[in-house]
């Protein structure tokens, strides 16, 4: 494989920067510009032992471009499990460059997006589960969002899927067994224990299923879309979540045109906050264009925070209680109207912030209703590509289990155990193809 070059870390200014090679050359790629020792002149570098940080000057002929701090990893006990040499250089724009250029000008290729972890994958240091770990423990934007990629980082997941894999493996190798040695009748019995072994896979597939709904919550967040007629302090409130003037609040009706989205955390958990425009007959085209799309964020929440001026009437009608939906009174600094006196509701002041604290309880409420019985802490919890192999492993095994209750021939058994063990596969990387590792890496950052 070619050696690759990339920086590490952001660009923009720094104290440090760390600018990463992996590959058979890394070494001595690395030994052609980095010299030892202080305002070193040689242009060859020597002894470089591994996992010991050198200090020395990256030159490019005899011209010293910055000093440095490099080390060396050796194969296998690397990250990606290749030799790795990182340098760590000062962390300003101009320099990282031109120490990047002048190590692909010296052999390096430059390193596409995720490349680093793609290495490691293909090299075992990880599966597709820990590797997208990674970027979830970049990306985390809450301590609980930290812990679930911490835990998938440690294989929790990818040990769970290897074990399932194995006993898949184990009931088609026995069908196939029987299709092989059709003398070697199965006992009723022992067809028994077949069809509650299928069931027992499916019903284990069911509880990680159940999963993902909170995988989606601790990565992206609690989509929760601020609601309700124009003028009852939607962009207000809004404002008073994130703690700064984001949106704009004004006394005119219709203010709000388009969709404004923030991530705040509360209380240790990320809320995708989504503020719409108010709803109202009679708008003009533009408005209503607002307003279509704050009813199609709406129906797309996980929970809606109902907004009412409780200083005026209310409506005949009013949204139902539910899990997924919250009603709020705003403008609880002026009278509330009698109207309201019976309805049950979070009052809150934007003006004066008060209700905040109930507030933010009774959305975490409605959060830990809508994740269940999740165990937060320590449950393992998957994302998207996961839930959709896993869903075809289900889905296989179902079709499994009624071509053998309907006694069809042992053929069409092995043939869904086949399509639902490949599809298990797929998660932690068993069944991968170059358009699976393709789409999972180019999520990642160059560099990593």
């Amino acid at each position: 494989m070619e050696t690759i070059a990339a920086i590490a870390t952001p660009p923009g200014q720094g104290a440090i920067a760390l600018i990463r090679l992996s590959g058979p050359d890394s070494v001595s790629i690395a030994q052609r510009v980095f010299v030892p020792g202080r305002r070193a002149k040689s242009t060859v570098g020597r002894g470089l032992e591994p996992r010991t940080a050198h200090f020395g000057s990256i030159c490019d002929q005899g011209e010293i471009v910055d000093e440095v701090l490099l080390t060396v990893f050796r194969a296998p006990a690397s990250f990606t499990g290749e030799d790795v040499v990182e340098i760590g250089c000062h962390g300003g724009v101009l320099v990282t460059r031109r120490v990047l250029e002048l190590l692909l000008r010296s052999g390096a290729t430059s390193a596409a997006a995720g490349e680093f972890t793609r290495r490691a994958y293909l090299n075992g240091k990880l599966d597709l589960t820990q590797a997208e770990a990674v970027m979830d423990i970049i990306g985390a934007q809450s301590d609980l969002a930290l812990k679930a990629a911490a835990r998938q980082l440690e294989g929790r997941l990818g040990n769970w899927m290897r074990a399932f894999h194995g006993d898949l493996l184990d009931l088609l190798a026995h069908v196939e067994a029987y299709i092989d040695f059709p003398e070697e009748d199965i006992s009723p019995d022992t067809g028994a224990v077949m069809l509650e072994r299928m069931r027992e896979k499916m019903a284990e597939l069911e509880r990680l299923l159940a999963t993902a709904r909170q995988g989606r919550v601790l990565r992206s967040g609690l989509r929760t879309v601020l609601s309700g007629p124009p003028n009852v302090g939607k962009s207000s409130l809004l404002n008073v979540l994130l703690g700064f003037e984001r949106a704009i609040v004004s006394a005119i009706p219709g203010t709000t045109r388009d969709v404004l989205e923030e991530v705040v955390m509360l209380r240790g958990w990320p809320l995708r906050l989504v503020d719409t425009a108010g709803i109202r007959d009679g708008a003009d085209a533009l408005e209503q264009e607002g307003i279509l799309r704050a009813k199609k964020q709406r129906d797309q929440a996980d929970l809606v925070l109902h907004l009412f001026d409780g200083s005026t009437i209310a409506p005949s009608e009013l949204p139902k209680e539910g899990t997924g939906s919250l009603l709020v009174l705003n403008k609880a600094d002026l009278p509330e109207h009698p109207s309201w006196n019976s309805v049950n509701a979070v009052r809150i002041s934007c003006l004066s912030q008060g209700g905040m604290e109930p507030l933010e309880e009774a959305i975490v409420q409605k959060l830990q209703l809508c994740l269940g019985q999740a165990d937060v802490e320590n449950d393992v919890s998957i994302n998207a590509r996961h839930h959709e192999c896993l869903s075809r492993s289900h889905r296989f095994l179902q079709a499994a289990e009624v071509a053998f209750t309907k006694n069809l021939p042992p053929e069409f058994v092995a043939e869904e155990l086949r399509a639902a063990l490949a599809a298990a596969g797929e998660v932690v990387g068993r069944a991968d193809t170059e358009d699976l590792l393709g789409r999972i890496f180019s999520t990642f950052c160059i560099g990593k």
